[in-house]
């Protein structure tokens, strides 16, 4: 019976001590990036207020930054982007014109920050 109790034990402590390490396995899989180049098509996401509408206007090219660091992220210019059309309340249609942007990068212009959004 002792050995039992013994064996029960060392079964429940080995399997609480591996357990962490496959859930953090499991959180380190490779994420799939999608990073466009220079003439991709790209869709920004803003919140369909009006005074971003008015102020983002089609030719306008805005500056595309992405957020780097650990604890405290500081952005960095990573490319541009040209405003093509509007697409529904909530997008505009821009084209890469300089730099690789990737999936969540913002693109500024003065007060105004849109979400980049792979084109569909």
């Amino acid at each position: 019976m002792k050995k039992l109790t013994l064996l029960i034990t060392l079964l429940a402590v080995s399997i609480m001590a591996a357990s962490p390490l496959t859930v953090e396995a499991a959180g380190q899989k490779a994420k799939s990036e999608v990073v466009m180049k220079i003439g991709s098509k790209v869709h920004l996401f803003h919140s369909s207020k009006v005074e971003v509408q008015k102020e983002i206007a089609i030719g306008d090219v805005l500056t595309v930054y992405r957020q780097l660091g650990g604890k405290t992220p500081q952005p960095k210019e990573v490319g541009e982007v040209k405003v093509l059309s509007f697409v529904g309340p909530h997008y505009f249609e821009a084209e890469i014109t300089k730099g690789t942007i990737k999936v969540g990068d913002i693109a500024k212009k003065d007060q105004t920050s849109l979400l980049v959004q792979p084109s569909r």
